[in-house]
C-alpha cells in the first residue's frame, strides 16, 4: 500500500494470486489494492480456510491501530498515517477504503477473533530511506509529504492485459476479476491462477537485462528485495506461532518471491543495517477523490465510487448504478424518468455483448449514460462522473485514534464551532457580530498562520468589516500540517501564538511584519500582537525607504478597522500607523523624483493606497497626534505641482484633491490645460492623463460630465505631432481601456458629434433631454425622508412638507 504502482508491488493496485504453500498451513493471497473483485475474493477465502492468523502487508508500527478498525465511529476510506517525530513534514500514508481487500482483511480478522499483523518492512526504515533519498537528490522534504517516488518501470497489471489481447489494463481486470461474483468455483482459483501469471511476469522482467550501471532493469528493485526478505521472516515467525495455519494478504507482485525459496541467514543480510527515525503513526480520515490521484500519495485508481458501488451492490450492480446516476440528475433539475433507466440498463448489456464482456462495465454504461440520460451531452457526464464515479465520500476517525495534542484539540474546537470538515468544496458566509460565527474566523484565521490551508479568504458580498466570506475544503494531507504545527505548540491557540512571533523575527521586510501584524489581529492573538508591533515599530525606525512605508501603512490601517468589530485594543497600531504616515508624508514627494516608467507607475499605486489609509485613519489616531488628513493634502499638493516629479504621480495627485474637494474643477481644468500645452512632451502628458483618469479610478466618467477636461484631452490629443503619437499610443490606449464600455462608447459618441455638441451634464443649458436647465433643490430635498429611514434615523418634523412638495 506505499508503493506508486497498481500491481501489488506495495503501491496501490495490482492483480493478485497465490495460493497454499508446500506446507498446507499458509496460504499467499495476492491482492490488486483497492480491487472490489480482490476483497471479495479475500473474504470468501478466509472464511473457507480460517487462519489462525492474518499478516498484512503493512507497515507493523500500527498493528497496536488494528483494533481501531472495529470502532464504530471508523468509516472508511481512512488511512494510516506514519510521520517522523523530528520532522513532522516526512511522513507516509496507507489508504484503505472499504472494498481494500487489506481493510476486508482486517476487519475479518477482528470479527473472528483472530490476531491480525502488518508485516511489510517497518516505517522506521521506510521513511528514513525517503529523507536519504531526499538529501541525495536536493528535495525539500516538506515540499510533498507523504509522497512515493513515481514508478517507472511499467505496470505489470498493462502487461498482463496486453498479452491476454485487451488495450484497456482496467477493463481486462473488471473482466477477470472485478466481475466475478461469489462462490463461482474454487475460492483459491483465481489467486492460483493469477500468481502463476505474475511469476511468469516477475521471471520474465528480471531476466530482461540490467539498467546499464550494474543493477537490475524492470519491475524489480533493491527496496523490493529488502521488503520481501522482511516478509519472509514476518511468515516464518508467524507459521511458528500458528499451528492452525496463516494467511498472508499482500500485492500480487510479492507473492512469487514469498514462496521463493530463501535462507533465514539471507533475508536477515538483507535487512540488516536499514536507516532508522522516530515515528508516530494513527488513523486519518481520506477520501475517493485522494484515491483516485495517481501522483503522490493518492492510490491511482481511476473510479473509486464505481468500485465502492461494485462492492457493495453484489446483485444487480448495473441496475443499481443507473438508479443512482437518474436519481443524481434529478437532483439537477434535468428531466430522467423510470423509462431512461430501463433503456440505458438494455443499451449498456447489448453494448456488453458487442464488446465481447461478461457483464457491463464503466465503459458501457457511462455510454449509455452518455446516450439515454445525458441527450449525447458530456457536460451533465462530467458531474456524473466528479459525483458518483469519483465521488466526494470522506471517511472517519474515532476520537480513540492516537493523535498530537494538536489535533485533539482542534478536533474539540471544530465539535464546539459545529465546523466540521468535508471532502466537497463549500462557501461559509461568516457574521463576526454572531458569538459562532466570530470563534469559526478566529479558528480559520490562526489555522492559515500555522499553514493549515483548511479555508481561503473571498471577497465577501459585504462591504462592511462584520461578514467574511471563506471557501473550505477539507484534504487528507492536512492532517499531516496538523503535525507538523504541533511543534509550536499544544493547542490552536499556543500554537498560533508561538508561530506568529517566530515568523516576526525571520520576516525579510516591513510590509511582511505589518501582514503578520494584520493576521494577528484578525486570529485575535493579543499575546503575540505585542511583540509583533514592537519588531514592526523597530524596523520602520530603521526603513528608510519610502515604498516600503507606504506598503506597510494600508494593512496596519486595515487592522485598526478589524479590530473594531472585534472589539480589539488598537492603541499601539494605531501609534505606529501614525508615525508611519507621518515618515511617508516628509520622504515622499523627494522619493517621487527622477523616476522611470515602471517605478513612477509603482509610486502611484503607493500614492493611492497611502491616501485610502490616510482617509481610513479618521479620528483613530492616538491623542495629540491630530487629523493627517490636512497634512496629506499638503503633500498632495507639492507632488501636483512639481515639475521634477513623474507626470503618472502628478496627474494622480490633482485626481485626488479634485476628489476631495479641495481643488476646484476649474482649477483642476487650468493644471490640466498647462500640462496639455504644447510646451509639455507628448509622452509627459499623456503619464499625466493616465494618472489622472487612468487606474480604474473612475476618470471616464469624470470625462463624460465635464466637457472642459473632455474638451482638453481632445484638443491636446488631435494636436500631437505625428511622429509623437506612436510613442504615446500604448500609454493613452491602456488608459481608455480600463474605461467601462458604456462609458467609452458615450465618450466616443460625444467627440464624434463634435465641440458644438458637447454640453455637461451639470451644465445649465446643456439641451440634454432629461436634464432641466438648473437645479430644482425642493425636489432634491423630498429624497431625505427616504435617506433617514435608510440611515435609521428619527423622521424630521418637515419631512411630511417635503413629501407633499416632492410629489
Amino acid at each position: 500500500m506505499t508503493g506508486t504502482d497498481r500491481a501489488g508491488r506495495g503501491g496501490p493496485g495490482g492483480p493478485g494470486g497465490g495460493a497454499r504453500e508446500p506446507d498446507g498451513r499458509t496460504i499467499l493471497l495476492g491482492v490488486r489494492h483497492h480491487g472490489p473483485g480482490s476483497a471479495r475474493a479475500v473474504r470468501a477465502a478466509l472464511d473457507a480456510v480460517r487462519p489462525g492468523i492474518v499478516l498484512i502487508e503493512g507497515p507493523p508500527e500500527a498493528d497496536a491501530l488494528i483494533p481501531l478498525a472495529a470502532d464504530e465511529g471508523m468509516r472508511p476510506p481512512v488511512a494510516l498515517l506514519a510521520h517522523a517525530v523530528d520532522e513532522p513534514g516526512r511522513s507516509a500514508f496507507w489508504p484503505l477504503a472499504e472494498f481494500s481487500p487489506e481493510w476486508v482483511a482486517v476487519r475479518w480478522a477482528l470479527e473472528h477473533d483472530v490476531p491480525a499483523r502488518f508485516i511489510d518492512l517497518p516505517a522506521t526504515h521506510t521513511l528514513a530511506w525517503r529523507a536519504a533519498d531526499d538529501h541525495a537528490a536536493g528535495r525539500d522534504p516538506g515540499a510533498r509529504p507523504g509522497t512515493a517516488s513515481p514508478d517507472l518501470r511499467g505496470d505489470p497489471l498493462a502487461a498482463l492485459a496486453a498479452a491476454a489481447g485487451h488495450d484497456d489494463p482496467e477493463r481486462w481486470w473488471e473482466d477477470v476479476i472485478e466481475h466475478r461474483g461469489p462462490g463461482e468455483g474454487d475460492v483459491l482459483a483465481p489467486f492460483t491462477a493469477l500468481e502463476e501469471a505474475m511469476t511468469a511476469l516477475r521471471e520474465t522482467e528480471e531476466e530482461s537485462g540490467d539498467d546499464g550501471e550494474g543493477g537490475e532493469r524492470g519491475a524489480v528493485d533493491v527496496r523490493d528485495l529488502v521488503r520481501e526478505a522482511h516478509m519472509r521472516l514476518q511468515i516464518r515467525a508467524a507459521r511458528r506461532e500458528f499451528a492452525q495455519g496463516v494467511a498472508v494478504v499482500c500485492g500480487a507482485w510479492h507473492v512469487p518471491a514469498l514462496r521463493r525459496p530463501a535462507t533465514v541467514a539471507a533475508d536477515r543480510a538483507l535487512v540488516k543495517g536499514l536507516p532508522r527515525t522516530k515515528v508516530e503513526m494513527t488513523w486519518v480520515p481520506w477520501t475517493h477523490r485522494r484515491l483516485s490521484r495517481a501522483g503522490g500519495y493518492g492510490a491511482g485508481i481511476e473510479s473509486p465510487g464505481w468500485y465502492a458501488h461494485l462492492f457493495a451492490a453484489a446483485d444487480r450492480p448495473v441496475e443499481r448504478w443507473l438508479t443512482k446516476v437518474a436519481g443524481l440528475l434529478r437532483d439537477e433539475d434535468r428531466v430522467v424518468s423510470p423509462a431512461h433507466v430501463i433503456e440505458a440498463v438494455r443499451l449498456a448489456e447489448s453494448l456488453a455483448v458487442i464488446r465481447g464482456r461478461p457483464l457491463p462495465g464503466l465503459g458501457e454504461t457511462t455510454d449509455a449514460v452518455r446516450a439515454v440520460m445525458c441527450d449525447g451531452s458530456d457536460v451533465p457526464l462530467a458531474l456524473v462522473h466528479d459525483r458518483l464515479v469519483v465521488g466526494d465520500v470522506l471517511g472517519e476517525v474515532p476520537p480513540g485514534a492516537p493523535a498530537v495534542p494538536l489535533q485533539r484539540d482542534l478536533t474539540r474546537i471544530q465539535r464546539r464551532l459545529r465546523l466540521k470538515p468535508e471532502p466537497a468544496e463549500r462557501e461559509l458566509e461568516l457574521d463576526l457580530r454572531r458569538e459562532t460565527d466570530a470563534g469559526r474566523s478566529r479558528l480559520l484565521h490562526r489555522l492559515r498562520l500555522l499553514g493549515v490551508g483548511w479555508g481561503e479568504s473571498a471577497a465577501s458580498r459585504s462591504t462592511g468589516t462584520f461578514r467574511e466570506t471563506w471557501r473550505l475544503r477539507w484534504e487528507p494531507e492536512l492532517s499531516v500540517r496538523v503535525a507538523e504545527a504541533g511543534v509550536w505548540g499544544t493547542t490552536v491557540l499556543s500554537a498560533a501564538t508561538a508561530r506568529a512571533e517566530a515568523d516576526a523575527v525571520t520576516a525579510r521586510d516591513l510590509a511582511g511584519i505589518t501582514a503578520l501584524a494584520e493576521r494577528c489581529l484578525l486570529a485575535e492573538l493579543p499575546d503575540a500582537l505585542a511583540p509583533v508591533m514592537r519588531i514592526l515599530a523597530d524596523r520602520a525606525a530603521l526603513d528608510t525607504d519610502v515604498g516600503h512605508l507606504a506598503q506597510a501603512l494600508p494593512a496596519l490601517v486595515r487592522s485598526l478597522r478589524y479590530g473594531d468589530v472585534r472589539g480589539t485594543d488598537t492603541g499601539a497600531l494605531a501609534e505606529v500607523a501614525a508615525g508611519l504616515a507621518e515618515r511617508v508624508f516628509v520622504g515622499l514627494p523627494a522619493a517621487c523624483v527622477a523616476l522611470d516608467a515602471d517605478a513612477a507607475e509603482e509610486m502611484r499605486r503607493h500614492v493611492d493606497a497611502v491616501h485610502t489609509a490616510v482617509g481610513l485613519l479618521g479620528d483613530a489616531l492616538a491623542p495629540g497626534r491630530g487629523d493627517l488628513r490636512p497634512r496629506w493634502r499638503a503633500v498632495l499638493r507639492a507632488l501636483s505641482a512639481r515639475d521634477t516629479v513623474p507626470g503618472t504621480v502628478r496627474g494622480r495627485a490633482v485626481r485626488l484633491l479634485l476628489d476631495d474637494g479641495e481643488l476646484a474643477p476649474e482649477e483642476a481644468a487650468r493644471l490640466m490645460g498647462l500640462v496639455l500645452s504644447s510646451g509639455t512632451p507628448p509622452a509627459d502628458a499623456a503619464a499625466w492623463i493616465e494618472g489622472f483618469v487612468g487606474g480604474g479610478s473612475g476618470g471616464g466618467m469624470l470625462l463624460l460630465h465635464d466637457d472642459r477636461l473632455l474638451a482638453l484631452v481632445d484638443t491636446w490629443l488631435t494636436g500631437v505631432p505625428a511622429g509623437a503619437f506612436t510613442d504615446v499610443l500604448p500609454l493613452l490606449r491602456r488608459t481608455f481601456s480600463a474605461f467601462e464600455p458604456g462609458v467609452r462608447r458615450s465618450l466616443g459618441e460625444l467627440v464624434r458629434r463634435g465641440p458644438e455638441a458637447r454640453g455637461s451634464v451639470t451644465r445649465a443649458g446643456s439641451g440634454i433631454p432629461g436634464f432641466a436647465t438648473g437645479l430644482d433643490t425642493e425636489r432634491a430635498d423630498a429624497v431625505l425622508p427616504v435617506v433617514r429611514l435608510l440611515l435609521g434615523r428619527a423622521p424630521a418634523p418637515e419631512d411630511n412638507d417635503l413629501v407633499g412638495a416632492g410629489t
